[in-house]
């Protein structure tokens, strides 16, 4: 039996990303997909299919500008 990659739950992964990209990020998935349990892991998972170049695959879809389109706060040392 195989499950639905869109609605099953994968093995849990450890991203790390400051809160003031991430979570404006959840935001941005949710505008251009709005259903769904978890739209970053989504997103995330088309752009490593088309960064591996895997056949049929594309960039995702990006969200029109938004609240979240407002640059994070400067990383320390840069």
């Amino acid at each position: 039996m195989t499950s639905d990659p869109e609605t099953s739950y994968d093995t849990p992964r450890k991203f790390r990303a400051p809160d003031d990209e991430w979570e404006p990020f959840e935001a941005a998935t949710k505008a251009v997909h709005p259903e769904g349990r978890s739209p970053r892991g989504r997103v995330i998972r088309e752009f490593m299919r088309w960064y591996m170049r895997r056949p049929g695959s594309k960039l995702p879809e990006r969200p029109p500008v938004g609240p979240w389109s407002a640059p994070a706060r400067p990383e320390e040392g840069q």
